[in-house]
């Protein structure tokens, strides 16, 4: 299962730039590890805010679950970060789906 998950990122006023970069470093390497094993598909930092999109590939909502809050940015400030799942369906599935679908 693909899902695309959005993460955008506050910290709190009493939390400094250091901090946050501190942590975000430990979730960069978390991250690109999953990638390294094949579970993030990619990842983006979108540029000029606190926001990372990516598509992890996953066997069930519950493994992506656990993944997401074993994150160091989630453990740490997970209160102060936005999560938007989407699940994805490959577009070849949904165009074979409407071929069918107009023979019927």
């Amino acid at each position: 299962m693909l899902y695309h998950v959005d993460f955008e990122v506050q910290y709190a006023a009493d939390m400094t730039q250091q901090e946050l970069l501190s942590i975000w470093s430990q979730d960069a390497e978390a991250l690109l590890g999953a990638k390294a094993d094949g579970i993030v598909v990619e990842v983006w930092k979108c540029v000029g805010q606190r926001r990372v999109i990516a598509i992890l590939e996953v066997d069930s909502p519950a493994m992506l679950d656990q993944i997401v809050l074993d994150l160091p940015l989630m453990k740490a400030i997970g209160q102060h970060v936005t999560m938007t799942v989407t699940l994805l369906r490959p577009y070849g599935e949904f165009a074979e789906d409407i071929k069918a679908r107009l023979k019927a």
